[in-house]
Parts: structure tokens; C-alpha cells; sequence
């Protein structure tokens, strides 16, 4: 029977019954583009011409090259350690990872506050935190937008950030890893420093006294942050 572990992308090589590779690649924000230090639309640009197989977008907003002839990994894996793509892929933490934004400003005129250029740099933060307490290398799905609408899925997110204004969020909590579960709201109206205070003693807690291979949207939950949400009408409880 199929059973969903993670709504989130495999990365790294797999190989598939027919001996060709598939390699999945972390895209933060799901754009390919050249900055001063990275140069992924490059790098991408360069396998396109060795690459016979396909580009694969996940609805994680990553990429899989797919279908890559066993003859012509060497030089895409080489193409890629050239401009650090594989790097780049592994050297994230968990968390950022499985992290996921709408474009919101300035782009949607629905949005209220930003997600797609602001999450970046919240993870900055937030992965002190994860470092502090031994998480770095736990798959926490956060996901942020800038409005209710929640186009990247905020609220299937164990940690989700809907924007409310400009710098302000809603902070829910309580999503199901595997995506089977809804999550609740927690906190209104927090600002950076606010996400950052309210969320460290819930790290801090979790890495304590979490079960074994227990999930953070079912720690939150068993210790009482928020209630859980059996089904769509309870969402507001």
C-alpha cells in the first residue's frame, strides 16, 4: 500500500529501474538565477546541453533532472561541482530544505506582508536556533506567505507564517510531516524578534523531550502548543 512519510522532495542521485538517474535539486524559492556567488541558471544553462533527458519542477519548487543517461552523469555531476550546485543542495539544513514561499510582494497585489524574499533570511535566524539545540539535520516543513490565500501551502506546514501586514505574521503550528493533517493557529501579529522569541523555548523543549523519530508537528500537539485538527471544520477551534 502506498504511504506518504514526507510532503517533502528526495534529494541527491536515485537510480531507476531502467538504469537511468535522476538527480533532485534544492531551488530556494524555486528560482533559477545567477548571483555574484552562485551561479545556478548558469550551471543549469550547461547541463541543458549535455542533458537528453528532463527538467522536472516538484510542487515543492524544486528540480529534478530526470532521466539522465548513465554515459552522461559523470559530466552533469561535474557541471553541477563546478558552480556548486550539489553543494549548495546538501550543505542546507533540514528545515530550509523543506521550506516553501508564495511570491507575494512585490509581485501579488493580494499580499500583505512578503515570503518568497523574506523567508530566506528569517532561516538565517532561525537556524541559529536549530544549530543551538541539535535540529539542523531535522525535517521541519516551514512555509510562509505574504497573505490568507496561502499559495505555498502554509497551512500543511508544521511551523507556517501567514502574512498580516507589512514585517507581521500569524504563526501556526501542528501540521502533519506527511501532509495528512492540518495545523492551528498559535501566535498573531509577531514580528521578526517575536517569531524568533516564540519559537527558540519550543526548539529548545522539543529537543529535550521529543519521542523517538517524533515528528515536530505531533510534538506541538502531544505537549499541549496547540490542539489538533482532526478535520477541516476544526481548523478554527
Amino acid at each position: 500500500p502506498l504511504n506518504f512519510e514526507t510532503s517533502g522532495d528526495r534529494y541527491g542521485w536515485s537510480k531507476g529501474y531502467d538504469g537511468r538517474f535522476h538527480l533532485g535539486l534544492f531551488i530556494e524559492g524555486g528560482r533559477i538565477v545567477d548571483s555574484h556567488d552562485y551561479k545556478l541558471r548558469t550551471a543549469m544553462r550547461e547541463v541543458a546541453q549535455v542533458h537528453d533527458g528532463e527538467f522536472r519542477l516538484t510542487g515543492n519548487q524544486n528540480l529534478v533532472l530526470s532521466n539522465i543517461d548513465p554515459e552522461k552523469k559523470a559530466k552533469i555531476e561535474s557541471i553541477l561541482e563546478q558552480y556548486g550546485v550539489l553543494d549548495k543542495t546538501f550543505r542546507q539544513t533540514a528545515m530550509r530544505q523543506h521550506s516553501l514561499a508564495c511570491v507575494a510582494l512585490n509581485t501579488c497585489t493580494l499580499a500583505f506582508a512578503e515570503a518568497e524574499r523574506y523567508l530566506p533570511t528569517l532561516l538565517d535566524h532561525v537556524e541559529i536556533l536549530l544549530r543551538k539545540y541539535g535540529l539542523e539535520t531535522e525535517p521541519i516543513n516551514i512555509r510562509m506567505t505574504g497573505c490568507p490565500n496561502g499559495c505555498a501551502r502554509p497551512y500543511l506546514a508544521e511551523i507556517g507564517f501567514i502574512g498580516k501586514a507589512p514585517g507581521r505574521y500569524n504563526l501556526y503550528l501542528g501540521a502533519a510531516h506527511n501532509g495528512e493533517r492540518l495545523n492551528k493557529l498559535y501566535q498573531e501579529q509577531l514580528d521578526e524578534a517575536g517569531i524568533l522569541k516564540t519559537l527558540e523555548p519550543i526548539f529548545a523543549d522539543f529537543s529535550k523531550n521529543r519521542s523517538s523519530d517524533e515528528r515536530f508537528g505531533d510534538f506541538v500537539i502531544r505537549q499541549g502548543y496547540v490542539k489538533s485538527t482532526e478535520q477541516g471544520r476544526q481548523f478554527h477551534d
